[in-house]
């Protein structure tokens, strides 16, 4: 069979073979995008996992962190990392405690999309992939439909024995269209879901850094008792 396989594929037309090439070339790179958002996504959920556990677990937000620094790779990082530099920023312009908590909100959510984004790219490839490659194998079966109906008449005979050679080898773009297309389609909707998943993380995160943000606000408020201020 892989003889015959092979055989169907060197006896199609140039068109044909241009197709079966660019399909074969959109699976290599699906699969290799496949396999390392695999990794990175899975990394990126298990480090964001115990990032915020350290975070959670940590006394004040100075050794909060502290303790993500020690994963500068982790998701987190960056996140974090935004949201303190708008926290100085905003104390040393003696904003009001809402201010600061507002600006370091914002700064966590732009924080977090960027993580995202960044988590994100490439995956784009996968859905193009999957919409695609099964149009581009009925591309190249319709080609060599035709160029096996153009043989039909050159030789004038329609017996069976004529047509099926031209017809098979037409069908096998089709065949590997969808070999490329189901794979892509499989893992997009797979990191997809992954992907929700460390959003959700994300969006915990900010709510943790936020808690610790007002709380660090709240031990240098001064306290008011009996008309009398108490720092």
């Amino acid at each position: 069979m892989e003889l015959s396989f092979f055989s169907m594929i060197s006896h199609a037309s140039l068109v044909a073979k241009i197709v079966l090439v660019l399909l074969v070339l959109m699976s290599i790179a699906s699969w290799a995008l496949m396999i390392q958002k695999f990794f990175s996504l899975n990394a990126a959920s298990s480090r964001a996992t115990k990032g915020i556990d350290r975070f959670d677990k940590a006394p004040s937000l100075r050794d909060a962190v502290q303790s993500l620094g020690a994963d500068p790779s982790s998701p987190l990082y960056y996140i974090a990392h935004q949201g303190v530099v708008e926290f100085n920023r905003s104390r040393e312009l003696g904003n009001s405690s809402e201010v600061v908590v507002d600006n370091v909100r914002r700064a966590l959510k732009q924080g977090a999309a960027s993580e995202m984004s960044r988590l994100q790219r490439s995956l784009s490839f996968l859905a193009t992939t999957a919409n695609t490659a099964p149009f581009i194998g009925l591309f190249g079966t319709v080609w060599g439909i035709m160029n096996s109906f153009h043989s039909i008449g050159l030789s004038k005979s329609a017996s069976l024995a004529t047509v099926a050679p031209g017809i098979s080898e037409a069908l096998v773009a089709t065949a590997i269209g969808l070999a490329v297309a189901v794979p892509a389609t499989i893992g997009f909707n797979l990191f997809m879901g992954k992907l929700s998943q460390v959003d959700t993380l994300l969006v915990n995160f900010t709510g943790y850094f936020l808690n610790r943000v007002q709380r660090e606000i709240n031990a240098h408020r001064p306290v008011q008792r009996a008309g009398a201020t108490e720092l």
